[in-house]
């Protein structure tokens, strides 16, 4: 436990001078890598979600992949497909993003359960099943979903079996007076979230 306690304190401080006004929430969020168990973001818009994320997958040194879902998303945009390429008269497996350490699944509950659940086998079981074919995912093999409340329009629920393989729903909420004045004199001194290094 005294190894990992200094990493921790490490990886906290690394995330607050970025997400300003939500140690609380990098708390959780710490607490949830270090058990394995997978994550919702619940919050409206612009409240850093997808920045804590790729911020905390940076600061692991963890390979990060996003999937923007939205209702036209397919399962295989999700888990890949194979593919016949017609000058070697074979398949070829294309592989999609859920084959990464850290899957930010941005805004899971605006695409329809069906898609959703292309991300069931992987949380539970670390593996994807394409046609017939069992592929493991990476040991540490993360899944961070955000979503918007349930209140907003062109949501759809998620089923419980899916709510089932997440250890912890974390709600974003907005940051306070000084945290906002924070945030502002980080951007005057040249904050800047595109360039994380």
């Amino acid at each position: 436990m005294s190894e990992t306690h200094p990493i921790l304190i490490r990886l906290g401080q690394g995330l607050n001078q970025v997400i300003v006004g939500q140690s609380s929430l990098i708390q959780q969020l710490l607490v949830a890598l270090l058990a394995g168990g997978h994550v919702i973001l619940e919050g409206v818009p612009g409240t850093g979600k997808t920045l804590l994320v790729k911020v905390l997958s940076q600061l692991i040194q963890g390979d990060f992949r996003r999937i923007q879902l939205t209702p036209d998303v397919l399962p295989s945009d999700i888990t890949g497909t194979n593919i016949f390429d017609l000058n070697s008269r074979n398949f070829t497996l294309k592989k999609g993003p859920i084959f990464t350490e850290v899957l930010l699944a941005d805004e899971i509950n605006r695409t329809p359960p069906k898609t959703q659940a292309a991300l069931l086998e992987a949380m539970e079981e670390m593996q994807v099943t394409l046609d017939g074919e069992s592929l493991p995912l990476p040991d540490l093999f993360w899944v961070i979903a955000t979503q918007n409340p349930l209140e907003f329009e062109g949501t759809y629920p998620l089923p419980e079996a899916q709510l089932d393989r997440f250890l912890f729903k974390l709600v974003v909420d907005y940051p306070d007076q000084a945290a906002e004045k924070q945030m502002l004199l980080n951007r005057q001194a040249g904050f800047a979230a595109r360039r994380l290094d």
